[in-house]
């Protein structure tokens, strides 16, 4: 699989050098954790055990890092699943908390939109955010999405119920 880019971002396959710029910029941040079904990671040994993990489920799984142009850092992930024939979901949206607000993760999710649609061939596309993520469902009605449903959910972290929102696009 090529890169995905726009003019300030590219969505690619992790390397085992991106452990350094993934745990400073990403996995060691409760912020950027806060949404999220994963543990902060605390260390640098931590974190290089998990960029090997990464570099492996995304072998078999349609799951990137996200670099900004400017300096070649990664600041996050995002990735979809297939959840029926031509029917795709979001498998995570990561960004860090400094680089929210600023078009990238609209862009990050019109590049994924635009792969599913052009190079899967997917007809509809769910995206999913908690309830309380202002952040997130601007992004989704941005993105032309509209809500679906809600259900409740428990947080695998804390066991805490949260409110899950569904929302669709036809691709």
């Amino acid at each position: 699989m090529n890169p995905m880019e726009t003019d300030d971002i590219v969505l690619r396959k992790a390397k085992f050098e991106d452990w350094e710029s993934m745990h400073k910029n990403v996995w060691s941040r409760p912020e950027t954790a806060k949404y999220m079904q994963w543990q902060i990671t605390k260390t640098e040994e931590s974190a290089k055990e998990r960029i090997k993990k990464t570099i492996t489920y995304q072998k078999t799984h349609d799951t990137y890092l996200i670099y900004e142009k400017e300096h070649g850092q990664a600041i996050g992930f995002a990735g979809v699943e297939e959840i029926s024939p031509h029917i795709f979901q979001d498998a995570g949206i990561a960004l860090v908390p400094e680089y929210t607000g600023k078009g990238l993760g609209k862009q990050t999710l019109q590049l994924l939109l635009e792969y599913c649609a052009n190079t899967l061939r997917g007809k509809e596309f769910f995206y999913s955010t908690r309830g309380n993520n202002k952040i997130s469902k601007a992004l989704a009605l941005s993105c032309g999405f509209s809500y679906q449903y809600s259900e409740e959910k428990i947080d695998l972290k804390n066991k805490e119920p949260y409110i899950l929102e569904v929302y669709s696009r036809k691709l």
